[in-house]
Parts: C-alpha cells; structure tokens; sequence
C-alpha cells in the first residue's frame, strides 16, 4: 500500500460558535466540512472521525468517497476521534497524515507539499506543515512507527506529546501565509473572515 490515509478531524462540538456549527459554514457555496473532504481527497484515500448519528455533518459528506467513522466518545476530545478514526488505517499503511476540518485556507496543493517533503526526508518520523513564519501547523504525516503510541493517547490535546517526544525526528515544511494554522471558532471570525475574502 502506498497511498497515505488522510484522517480528518470532523467530531469536535463547535463550543465556541454560540449554537452554530462552524463545519457547516458555507465557503465557495459548500459547507467547510464537504470542502475540506473534497481537499483531502484530490490528496489520498479520507477516513472522517464524526460524531455520534444522527448529525448534520453526514448530509454535508453525502456523495463523496470517504469513510465515516461515528466516534460514540467524542466528548473525551480530539485523541478520542484520533484513536477511532487510526482504528480504521490499512495496518499496511507507511504513515497516515491527520488534518483538521476547520482549516479553510489549507490546500491540496498544502497537502501534497507535506507528502512531498516525507518523501525527501525519509529519515524522519513526523512531516507537518507550518505557516510561511515557520510556526507549526496542520497537516501532520506520522509514520507507522508512531501508531502504537498514537493509538494509546486520551483527552483534548492532539498527539502533541508524541510530537513532542520525537521532536528530533520531525520536519518542518513552511505552507504560504497562515494556511497551516488559521482556524475560525467564533461567529466573529467568521464574518471577519468571509468580509476579507469578499464572500
């Protein structure tokens, strides 16, 4: 197996957005979640960690080529979906690449450079992206090496302990501008946002 699963972080209760489900918003005419999907999918194969059924966020994935994953301990936080969703990986995959929905600036084009540079740093263990100032982001190729760790990891922090713990062994590669970190968790940003973009 060659093609990298793409997991995609898409169970996350949208806290901060006062009722609204900010994978929901509509950006280029589509809800954010379907447009993230569509992203990952010109890249590899996508397996989507979502909440428990019913929920919304299924109608806005309808028709496309992903595998669903319903994550019953959302609640736990981002490993929750983390370990579930990896449940799901090809134990034949040589690394897997983990994206979160809610970045709206992130490109397949962003995607691909990760892959790229996995590629031509084979020496290392992480591969992630990192805004155009070098501060670190999304996405983030972790080798197969790192599954057994990844799968024991619990609570809302990410794999930021296994990032850490092979921080020697990571590569960082710049994405243009704020692609690898912008995310939009209030409905202010989001107006913001879309004003700036002319949407």
């Amino acid at each position: 197996m060659t093609d990298i699963p793409i997991i995609l972080l898409a169970a996350g209760q949208s806290r901060r957005m006062r009722g609204a489900d900010k994978l929901l918003q509509v950006v280029d005419s589509i809800p954010l979640l379907r447009r993230s999907a569509m992203t990952a999918l010109e890249v590899g194969p996508v397996i989507v960690a979502l909440p428990p059924r019913p929920h919304a966020r299924y109608d806005a994935l309808g028709g496309l080529d992903v595998q669903k994953v319903p994550i019953a301990d959302a609640a736990e936080g981002m490993n929750a979906s983390l370990r579930g969703a990896l449940a799901k990986v090809d134990g034949a995959a040589p690394a897997v690449m983990v994206l979160l929905a809610d970045l709206p600036q992130l490109t397949s084009n962003d995607l691909r450079a990760v892959k790229t540079a996995r590629r031509a740093n084979p020496d290392n263990l992480i591969w992630r992206g990192a805004t155009s100032a070098g501060k670190p982001g999304h996405p983030v190729i972790f080798d197969h090496l790192l599954f057994p760790e990844l799968r024991k990891l619990t609570g809302d922090q990410g794999a930021q302990s296994v990032i850490r713990a092979h921080k020697d062994k990571a590569h960082l590669t710049r994405l243009p501008g704020e692609n690898a970190l912008l995310d939009l968790d209030t409905p202010e940003a989001w107006v913001d946002w879309l004003r700036k973009r002319g949407s």
